[in-house]
């Protein structure tokens, strides 16, 4: 008997949910491809680890780039083998609900759910990011009662109202983590002419990176290839250096947030300032994020338990009641 799957399909990692098991898998969705012969040599951590560590032949690449997949092949190959390492084969077909960006397009949509029945699915609805983060988050998304939920995700941040199992606001950007990690890497290659990697910039966002100042800042060192003698060199970054260079898509996500509750009606707007926002997603972790958006707004943030795994967590709870909130996946499917 197959069971049925939910996969958060990330710009940064990809979780698979099954029924009655929990999360099974957590990887990071990269895919490292030998582009002599078009194989696929390793996904998730395997390829992660060989980020800028690989021959010239051999490419480590992100299929999905701003929530969108901008590889429908190699996306569609990944796929394959994440649902063959959680027991989907030719006699085992499930079907599977996978998260996307409300930001994507009807061509989008339709490309993710082929990509997912070439991997194996017999059938492939889809959900919402934000709708599966405040399922996860255990908001009351069935009561005539604003919720608010802030996605920070690495490639997509969206945000939006809820109320009666529908989204009243919604406003999407095509910006995240993965913009802050880029904003680092300029910051250090223009101030301090060092080129540095795509894993060295994340590993300095989460040590030293923030949203807002705080007590006891500390600073980081790091180390890269200098531009001019292609030497390699060291340098210490402080975290105002780096608080500055990500300012500006921060900015982004704080207007987008802003924006979005102004759109609510007024009933919901004084029912969030009274429950607050519920901030999820890997770019919620960036510290003083949830400070930044609560001054700004004006109404209290909470970081939700598990921001990782949220919004796969809520299109888990869709397939273990699969009947009973079919409506709120196939809203999606129009």
């Amino acid at each position: 008997m197959s069971r049925d799957l939910a996969i958060d399909l990330g710009t940064a990692n990809t979780l698979v949910y099954a029924k009655g098991r929990g999360i099974v898998l957590n990887e990071p969705t990269v895919v490292a491809l030998d582009t002599r012969s078009r194989d696929v040599l390793a996904i998730g951590d395997d390829a992660w680890q060989m980020i800028g560590r690989t021959p010239g032949y051999i490419v480590a690449v992100r299929p999905l780039r701003q929530g969108a997949i901008t590889d429908f092949e190699i996306t569609e190959r990944m796929l394959q083998v994440l649902l063959r390492r959680v027991g989907v084969g030719r006699m085992n077909r499930p079907r599977v609900l996978i998260c996307v960006p409300s930001a994507i397009t009807a061509v989008e949509r339709r490309a993710v759910k082929e990509a997912a029945r070439r991997a194996g699915a017999s059938s492939c609805y889809l959900i919402e990011q934000p709708m599966a983060a405040a399922i996860g988050a255990g908001l009351p998304i069935h009561e005539p009662l604003g919720s608010m939920v802030v996605d920070v995700g690495g490639g997509t941040s969206e945000t939006a109202v809820i109320s009666l199992g529908g989204v009243v606001a919604m406003r999407a950007i095509r910006c995240g983590g993965f913009d802050f990690d880029a904003d680092i890497q300029s910051y250090v290659r223009s101030t301090f002419n060092l080129a540095i990697g795509e894993r060295t910039a994340e590993a300095v966002k989460m040590a030293i990176g923030s949203a807002s100042p705080y007590e006891g800042e500390p600073d980081a060192e790091v180390r890269g290839r200098e531009v001019t003698t292609g030497l390699p060199k060291t340098v210490v970054l402080t975290s105002a250096g780096v608080r500055a260079a990500v300012e500006d898509h921060v900015s982004q996500v704080v207007e987008a947030t802003m924006e979005c509750l102004g759109e609510a009606p007024p009933e919901l707007a004084q029912d969030i300032m009274f429950e607050g926002i519920h901030l999820v997603g890997g770019g919620a972790l960036l510290r003083g994020m949830s400070q930044r958006l609560a001054n700004a707004t004006a109404v209290p943030v909470h970081l939700v338990d598990m921001p990782l795994e949220c919004v796969v967590l809520g299109a888990g709870k869709c397939i273990e009641s699969f009947e009973t909130l079919a409506p709120i996946f196939a809203a999606a499917e129009r």
